[in-house]
Protein backbone atom coordinates (compact mmCIF):
# COMPACT_ATOMS: atom_id res chain seq x y z
CA UNK A 1 0.00 0.00 0.00
CA UNK A 2 1.34 3.69 -0.43
CA UNK A 3 0.05 6.92 0.99
CA UNK A 4 0.13 10.21 -0.71
CA UNK A 5 -0.24 12.21 2.31
CA UNK A 6 -1.09 16.25 1.97
CA UNK A 7 -0.92 19.39 4.98
CA UNK A 8 -2.43 22.31 4.52
CA UNK A 9 -3.81 25.59 5.63
CA UNK A 10 -7.33 27.21 4.60
CA UNK A 11 -8.89 30.28 5.57
CA UNK A 12 -11.79 29.28 7.72
CA UNK A 13 -14.04 31.11 5.64
CA UNK A 14 -13.12 28.62 2.16
CA UNK A 15 -14.24 25.75 3.55
CA UNK A 16 -17.06 24.67 1.26
CA UNK A 17 -15.00 25.93 -1.71
CA UNK A 18 -12.43 23.52 -0.67
CA UNK A 19 -14.66 20.63 -0.13
CA UNK A 20 -16.05 21.20 -3.32
CA UNK A 21 -12.39 20.83 -4.80
CA UNK A 22 -11.76 18.40 -2.85
CA UNK A 23 -14.93 16.65 -3.85
CA UNK A 24 -13.99 16.76 -7.51
CA UNK A 25 -10.03 16.05 -7.23
CA UNK A 26 -10.93 12.70 -5.50
CA UNK A 27 -13.26 11.80 -8.50
CA UNK A 28 -9.92 12.41 -10.49
CA UNK A 29 -7.74 10.56 -8.38
CA UNK A 30 -10.41 7.48 -8.15
CA UNK A 31 -10.52 7.65 -12.30
CA UNK A 32 -6.79 7.22 -11.97
CA UNK A 33 -6.72 3.94 -9.17
CA UNK A 34 -6.54 5.75 -6.03
CA UNK A 35 -7.83 3.33 -3.08
CA UNK A 36 -9.76 5.53 -1.19
CA UNK A 37 -9.35 9.82 -0.75
CA UNK A 38 -9.71 11.35 2.23
CA UNK A 39 -10.03 15.05 3.69
CA UNK A 40 -9.56 16.24 6.89
CA UNK A 41 -10.54 19.83 8.54
CA UNK A 42 -9.07 20.78 11.82
CA UNK A 43 -11.10 19.90 14.47
CA UNK A 44 -8.23 19.84 17.89
CA UNK A 45 -4.87 21.09 16.21
CA UNK A 46 -2.57 21.78 19.52
CA UNK A 47 0.16 24.27 18.91
CA UNK A 48 3.37 22.40 19.90
CA UNK A 49 6.79 23.94 21.60
CA UNK A 50 8.93 23.09 18.85
CA UNK A 51 6.85 22.08 15.99
CA UNK A 52 3.65 21.35 14.75
CA UNK A 53 1.14 21.11 12.11
CA UNK A 54 0.64 24.83 12.07
CA UNK A 55 4.04 25.84 11.51
CA UNK A 56 4.79 22.96 9.05
CA UNK A 57 2.44 25.18 6.66
CA UNK A 58 3.00 28.39 7.80
CA UNK A 59 -0.66 29.25 8.74
CA UNK A 60 -1.98 32.58 9.43
CA UNK A 61 -4.75 33.73 11.80
CA UNK A 62 -7.99 32.66 10.74
CA UNK A 63 -6.47 29.83 8.61
CA UNK A 64 -7.47 26.04 9.44
CA UNK A 65 -5.40 23.43 8.77
CA UNK A 66 -6.25 19.53 6.43
CA UNK A 67 -4.65 16.64 6.46
CA UNK A 68 -6.00 14.65 3.44
CA UNK A 69 -4.56 11.40 1.99
CA UNK A 70 -4.82 9.09 -0.65
CA UNK A 71 -3.77 5.42 -1.27
CA UNK A 72 -2.99 3.64 -4.00
CA UNK A 73 -1.98 -0.36 -4.78
CA UNK A 74 1.72 0.81 -5.01
CA UNK A 75 4.05 3.60 -5.82
CA UNK A 76 4.21 2.73 -9.04
CA UNK A 77 -0.06 2.98 -9.27
CA UNK A 78 0.39 6.41 -7.30
CA UNK A 79 3.17 7.69 -10.20
CA UNK A 80 0.96 6.21 -13.23
CA UNK A 81 -1.83 7.58 -12.06
CA UNK A 82 0.02 11.38 -11.06
CA UNK A 83 1.11 10.42 -14.89
CA UNK A 84 -1.97 10.11 -16.13
CA UNK A 85 -3.88 12.73 -14.79
CA UNK A 86 -1.58 15.51 -15.75
CA UNK A 87 -3.29 14.83 -18.89
CA UNK A 88 -6.57 14.82 -18.13
CA UNK A 89 -8.31 18.13 -19.26
CA UNK A 90 -10.10 17.92 -15.73
CA UNK A 91 -6.83 18.71 -14.35
CA UNK A 92 -6.51 21.98 -16.22
CA UNK A 93 -9.45 23.31 -15.17
CA UNK A 94 -8.32 24.64 -11.73
CA UNK A 95 -10.23 27.48 -10.03
CA UNK A 96 -9.62 31.06 -10.84
CA UNK A 97 -8.60 31.70 -7.58
CA UNK A 98 -7.36 28.50 -5.05
CA UNK A 99 -8.97 28.42 -2.01
CA UNK A 100 -5.84 28.20 0.01
CA UNK A 101 -1.66 28.86 -0.29
CA UNK A 102 -0.54 26.03 -2.69
CA UNK A 103 3.19 27.32 -1.63
CA UNK A 104 2.58 26.36 1.71
CA UNK A 105 1.16 23.19 1.41
CA UNK A 106 3.25 19.86 2.38
CA UNK A 107 3.10 16.20 0.51
CA UNK A 108 4.97 13.13 0.72
CA UNK A 109 4.41 9.56 -0.15
CA UNK A 110 4.46 6.60 2.28
CA UNK A 111 4.53 2.95 1.85
CA UNK A 112 2.40 1.44 4.42
CA UNK A 113 4.12 -0.70 7.41
CA UNK A 114 1.27 -1.02 9.17
CA UNK A 115 -3.00 -0.47 8.57
CA UNK A 116 -5.90 -1.57 10.88
CA UNK A 117 -9.23 0.02 10.41
CA UNK A 118 -12.47 -0.52 11.91
CA UNK A 119 -15.48 0.46 9.64
CA UNK A 120 -18.26 2.77 10.88
CA UNK A 121 -19.31 5.96 9.86
CA UNK A 122 -17.10 8.62 7.77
Amino acid sequence: MYVMGVVLAVPEGNEAEYRKMAEDMAAIFMDYGALEVVENWEVDVPDGEVTDFRKAVAAKEGEKIVFSWATFASKEASDKAHEEMMEDERMKAQPETMPFDGKRMIFAGFRTIFSTRTEGDA
